[in-house]
């Protein structure tokens, strides 16, 4: 059996990554001409275009995109298995790719990050934020933060925390459409929406054995929780928002929980990474540190008396 061509799937995945044969050779470190026989090579033995050429362009062709996952877990495990071969997983230092939700990355990651950097300066941290559910092992991401209700999955999952939220509004839209004492009268007022409005995140509360799913009505659907704060600050609807986004609100009285007597799904925060268990040191460090940091301002002092405060679980979506 023939070994697989690491080099050329290496070389691949570095121009598909850049767009160009030049600049996959600079991060390489080879000649553009070195890169260009690996990926001939590869194609030849394959028996399939992986890249289109022009004088001008180099695009991925569909057979390639299809495959540029592949090439990227290849290349990462085998970078990883490299620096673990060297030693290199006693030091801290080189790239992590870390993906977060955007909100809880823009108000609770700075400081922990802050921290990490500056106990390991030569480590280099590149952190996509996004609503969006990244493929964590077809973008090469070292470590992935996510609040949900995890599902069965393939990546490695360490969780933190459990995630506290409420069903809140505005004392002004209470006083003037009145306070919901059931689910099922979310039906007669203003819900915002996570997510699109065809197919919104439901609602589903419940409490002593009794259930009740509500469909979110609008006016407004989003994926992003902050968003609804100033919507619901000035009288525009009800909504259901992780304690992390509602807090500053909260304490102002700007906003208040109802439905206290119900529960919602019990979200957690995980932290994510590809299954292999070979990694290096540095996202071992990362990860450890999170886990620890993330874990203490998730259940301080602090964050303890708004869980009990709303006296129930948060919710099921990412904020």
């Amino acid at each position: 059996m023939a070994l697989p061509d690491y080099e050329g799937w290496a070389c691949f995945a570095a121009v598909a990554d850049s767009g160009s044969f030049t600049a996959a050779a600079t991060t390489l470190g080879l000649s553009k001409a070195s890169v260009s026989k690996a990926v001939t090579r590869l194609e030849a033995s394959l028996g399939i275009a992986l890249l289109h050429r022009s004088s001008r362009t180099v695009t991925v062709s569909t057979a390639g995109a299809g495959l540029l996952g592949e090439a990227h877990a290849m290349v990462a495990a085998a970078t990883t298995a490299t620096e673990a071969a060297r030693g290199d997983r006693n030091d801290l230092a080189g790239p992590i790719r870390l993906a977060a939700p955007m909100s809880f990355g823009i108000k609770v990651l700075g400081r922990p990050l802050a921290t990490f950097l500056e106990m390991h300066p030569a480590v280099e941290i590149e952190v996509m934020l996004s609503d969006a559910r990244h493929d964590v092992v077809a973008e090469g991401i070292d470590l992935a933060l996510r609040i949900a209700s995890m599902e069965d999955s393939s990546l490695l999952a360490r969780t933190i925390a459990p995630v506290a939220g409420s069903v809140i509004a505005s004392p002004a839209y209470l006083e003037k459409q009145g306070t919901p004492r059931h689910p099922l009268d979310l039906g007669r007022h203003r819900l915002i929406g996570y997510g699109h409005r065809e197919r919104a995140m439901p609602l589903r509360f419940h409490r002593d054995g009794e259930e009740a799913t509500v469909i979110p009505t609008g006016p407004l659907f989003t994926n992003n929780g902050d968003i609804m704060i100033p919507l619901l600050i000035a009288g525009g609807g009800i909504a259901v928002l992780p304690d992390f986004i509602a807090e500053e609100a909260l304490v102002k009285g700007e906003v208040v929980r109802i439905l206290t007597d119900w529960s919602l799904p019990q979200s957690y925060l995980h932290l994510l990474s590809p299954p292999s268990r070979l990694r290096p040191a540095r996202v071992k460090a990362l990860s450890d540190h999170l886990v620890d940091t993330l874990k203490r301002s998730c259940t301080g002092a602090h964050a303890q008396h708004l869980m009990l405060a709303s006296g129930r679980s948060g919710p099921e979506t990412v904020a």
